[in-house]
């Protein structure tokens, strides 16, 4: 048993680590994939609660994250919670399964909402908004290198 309450603690650590700016994703993931082990549970026994936890992680870390980010939040939250339930099942019973599916949505729910935000960077600092780029302090628009000459020479035919 010393084993478990290691493993639940460093799991803790990690989920506060990674929730530090993606709150909403998290506690959208875990509350999911709580909610989605207990129904999961009742339903199916322990496979209905290992996939009752990945659908309600997954629709709870989409509904938390940010609106570019969304399949990578249900994606991370769906997948960290089903292993957590797994995980924590075997280490703590239906009790473990239900904290394991907690953690495991929050942290895969945050992490999928950050890789999310990530990919709308292109790396050099900029980064793009609807139809507009940021740049070294203020916004651009149309398109990064093109200058406004493509738009003058548009012929119109009546």
């Amino acid at each position: 048993m010393k084993y478990s309450s290691i493993l639940l603690l460093s799991l803790g650590l990690a989920s506060g680590a990674a929730l530090a700016g993606n709150t909403e994703a998290g506690v959208g993931g875990a509350l999911g994939g709580v909610l989605g082990t207990m129904v999961g549970q009742q339903v199916g026994g322990s496979t209905g609660a290992t996939i009752g936890a990945g659908v309600g992680g997954a629709a709870g870390g989409a509904v938390g994250a940010d609106r570019g980010s969304r399949t990578e939040a249900a994606i991370g939250g769906g997948l960290g919670a089903a292993g957590g339930q797994v995980i924590g099942s075997q280490v703590g019973g239906s009790t473990g399964g239900l904290i394991g599916a907690g953690i495991g949505g929050a942290v895969g729910g945050a992490l999928g909402n950050e890789y999310g935000d990530g990919d709308r960077r292109d790396g050099g600092g900029r980064h793009y908004d609807g139809g507009r780029y940021y740049d070294g302090g203020h916004y651009h628009d149309g398109h990064p290198g093109l200058a406004l000459g493509h738009k003058k020479h548009k012929h119109k035919h009546h």
